[in-house]
């Protein structure tokens, strides 16, 4: 296993996937490393749906529902011939995890710090999953606030969906491929 550095150094998204997944007991073991992120008052305000199969589908049928309302033609007929196109999108690799950012009632932790450690438990995950040998990339959108979008992830009136973390193997061309460039430190580090 590589060092923290290493693993955060060395990350890079994959925009493709091969159909190899990690299983539900790999997925809860790095879900359980991933929140132990900082969170003020441990109020967990987060959590993680995964997506396989047909549920990839009814994923598609939501995007398509969104699109068609946002455009006006909101039909079954209208929907029906667009899923497809969404289908490829959401099948880009056999593992979808949703994250979701589910706000917990504090009087002294605000919203935002409580999606900020939502936003955080989603990175640390992606780092995990790269350290142990998956390829992952964080899809986000105008569909992460869609009502029918959020209606197929059955979320709570206050909840919030994050993005899609798309998981499978990591092709041979992205493992070899060249690193992501570092930031130039002294361009964010200030004084006050």
């Amino acid at each position: 296993m590589s060092s923290v550095y290493d693993a955060v150094r060395n990350r890079r998204s994959c925009s493709k996937v091969t159909a190899d997944t990690p299983d539900r007991d790999e997925l809860l073991h790095l879900i359980e490393a991933a929140g132990r992120v900082a969170d003020h008052s441990s109020l967990h305000p987060w959590r993680v749906i995964e997506i396989r199969g047909d549920a990839r589908l009814a994923l598609a049928q939501s995007f398509a529902q969104a699109e068609a309302k946002k455009k006006g033609t909101h039909t079954k007929k209208n929907t029906a011939g667009v899923v497809e196109g969404y289908a490829r999108k959401t099948q880009r690799a056999e593992l979808l995890l949703a994250v979701v950012y589910s706000p917990q009632s504090s009087g002294k932790v605000p919203d935002w710090e409580q999606e900020a450690v939502a936003s955080g438990v989603a990175h640390a995950l992606m780092l995990l999953l790269d350290d142990a040998g998956w390829g992952t990339i964080w899809r986000t959108g105008s569909y992460t606030r869609a009502k029918a979008v959020h209606r197929a992830h059955r979320l709570a009136k206050t909840e919030r969906l994050l993005g899609w973390l798309y998981v499978g193997g990591k092709p041979s061309k992205e493992k070899d491929g060249r690193p992501r460039k570092t930031v130039n430190a002294e361009k964010f580090l200030t004084h006050l």
